[in-house]
């Protein structure tokens, strides 16, 4: 039915703003980047366990999957904490901005794990990737460290995306996620104590607001969205959800805007450089999708 179509449509939107307000987040709580992203594996860890104990699910796995999980969750902690980082560091537009060019690293990963040849239009959109990101950088020098962390936390995603692409294949997406938030958090937890750094009383006193906003971030902007993400594609089809994701730095920049116009307002040639990065990334989905159904419309005929 139409109605129903265009209701999981707008889930699906829904569900890509909260992935921009997770920036917002970033910014308004007040804990270092380390502690944030602690709190939030820990916090989404707890909520995903009740979530599989509701609805039943099996998380039997053997040690192997088990080390090969806790390799894909401290990858995904050192995604966070660099991304949460250069919010710190520079600002939620300079982080989103890089963040986009995760689309120029996977024409290069997912090749070496997929055993696949590199395409020729993935490199020439990766050379524009660059070009935007040269604009971005010569025009907002004095946020350089941002920009550096943003780069790597677009590393650390896409790399972690494309080894759960692999994990996927064989396994619940609810069970590898639990097993990761799990290792992320026993990961940090070492970290912090070779650090030097204690949990004690200190570490859990956070202002009422931080508790709040951790809350909504651990919740709503991973635990939810996470399931609802797996839940929208019974309805609509894969490509449209990751060509819709691709849109989250454009909801959280508008959103920066809006909520921190003094802070977040960027030169013209910031925007020119992130037009050219989310303009390519966009364009690389549209342009995949049609190779891939020109393809399969080929082997049909033949």
């Amino acid at each position: 039915m139409p109605n129903a179509k265009l209701k999981h449509y707008l889930h699906l939107h829904f569900l890509v703003v909260i992935a921009g307000f997770t920036a917002i987040l970033g910014e308004l709580i007040t804990i270092g980047a380390l502690e944030l992203v602690w709190y939030r594996m820990a916090m989404a860890g707890i909520l995903m366990f009740i979530y599989i104990k509701v609805v039943r699910i099996n998380i039997k796995i053997t040690s192997k999957t088990f080390w090969q999980f806790s390799a894909a969750g401290i990858i995904i902690a050192l995604h966070w904490i660099t991304f949460f980082e250069a919010i710190n560091q520079a600002n939620v537009s300079i982080a989103l901005a890089m963040f986009s060019s995760g689309a120029f690293f996977a024409s290069f990963i997912e090749p070496i794990f997929f055993k696949r040849r590199i395409l020729g239009y993935e490199i020439i959109f990766g050379i524009i990737v660059i070009l935007g990101v040269v604009l971005i950088t010569s025009s907002e020098m004095g946020y350089i460290n941002g920009i550096i962390l943003g780069l790597f936390s677009a590393l650390f995603s896409t790399l972690f995306a494309v080894i759960n692409g692999l994990f996927i294949e064989k396994h619940s997406a609810t069970v590898i996620s639990f097993y990761e938030f799990v290792s992320g958090v026993l990961f940090l937890t070492v970290f912090i104590l070779l650090t030097g750094k204690s949990f004690n009383a200190e570490f859990f006193t956070l202002s009422t607001s931080d508790w709040i906003y951790l809350f909504i971030l651990a919740s709503i902007c991973t635990a939810y969205a996470f399931i609802g993400s797996v839940e929208v594609m019974r309805y609509i089809s894969p490509f449209t959800v990751i060509l819709s994701y691709n849109l989250e730095p454009v909801y959280g920049i508008a959103i920066a805007l809006m909520l921190f116009p003094e802070t977040e307002k960027m030169s013209p040639q910031f925007y020119l450089g992130a037009i050219l990065v989310l303009g390519t990334v966009l364009f690389d989905a549209v342009f995949k999708n049609y190779q891939r159904r020109r393809r399969k419309t080929n082997s049909i005929n033949t």
